[in-house]
């Protein structure tokens, strides 16, 4: 006679399976995951719309220190594209992973130590190793040697420059000139500065990409084709 215990039929309804005891552990640990909001929002003034209020704060400010930037327009130089006071969305991250400013991109750089303690928005007209000359027989700028027609963007009636040079744009630096040249200060009134008028490239701090302000004025601001049949600077990889 086998004289072993059996379990009856209550002994196994009555002990908890494995599973169960799984399922209720994992659930206390979502609970007490998830309450931490509610208990944080309990304890601030206006609860829960506090609480998304300073999320979002937290989120604008990552976004303005590693993004997107918005950046007022100060004064008239970036004329007829640019008007003072409209608003631009400058992207931080265009030259942050290897690609390098563009003839042609309008940049907001720190002139700090080379144009003043201050933020500036100009177009980049030179970059590192190129020869940059005003004027050509037809009062064009030449880069490199190739004439550069600037009617799309140039403010209408001003020439491309009263005030002539000749200048070799270092490594690592632009050669940077506003639209409306009759009233902009750029790299033409810095020549004889330190730093020669030229923008170190590690001072820019994005590519004005977007006019966001006024909401009639939106636009994206696009690279001119004026650039586009410049020849690379002589001595220049590609």
């Amino acid at each position: 006679m086998d004289t072993e215990a059996q379990p009856t039929e209550r002994d196994r309804s009555s002990r908890p399976s494995d599973s169960a005891e799984i399922s209720d552990t994992e659930g206390q640990e979502g609970r007490s995951r998830f309450a931490l909001v509610p208990w944080i929002a309990e304890r601030l003034p206006g609860g829960r719309i506090t609480l998304t209020l300073l999320f979002l704060l937290v989120f604008v400010l990552l976004l303005n220190t590693f993004v997107l930037r918005p950046f007022q327009i100060p004064s008239g130089s970036m004329e007829s594209g640019l008007r003072v006071g409209d608003r631009v969305l400058v992207n931080k991250l265009a030259y942050r992973f290897g690609a390098e400013p563009r003839r042609g991109d309008v940049v907001v750089f720190d002139g700090t130590g080379y144009f003043g303690d201050a933020d500036y928005i100009k177009r980049v007209v030179g970059v590192g190793g190129d020869h940059v000359v005003c004027c050509d027989k037809e009062g064009r700028i030449q880069v490199n040697g190739r004439s550069v027609d600037e009617s799309t963007f140039l403010y209408p009636g001003d020439s491309p420059s009263t005030v002539p040079f000749d200048v070799v744009v270092p490594d690592g630096t632009l050669f940077v000139l506003g639209d409306h040249r009759s009233a902009s200060s750029d790299s033409r009134d810095h020549l004889g500065s330190p730093g020669g008028g030229m923008i170190p490239v590690g001072d820019v701090i994005g590519r004005a990409d977007w006019i966001v302000w006024p909401t009639a004025h939106w636009t994206r601001l696009h690279r001119p084709d004026a650039y586009a049949r410049v020849p690379a600077a002589a001595g220049a990889h590609g």
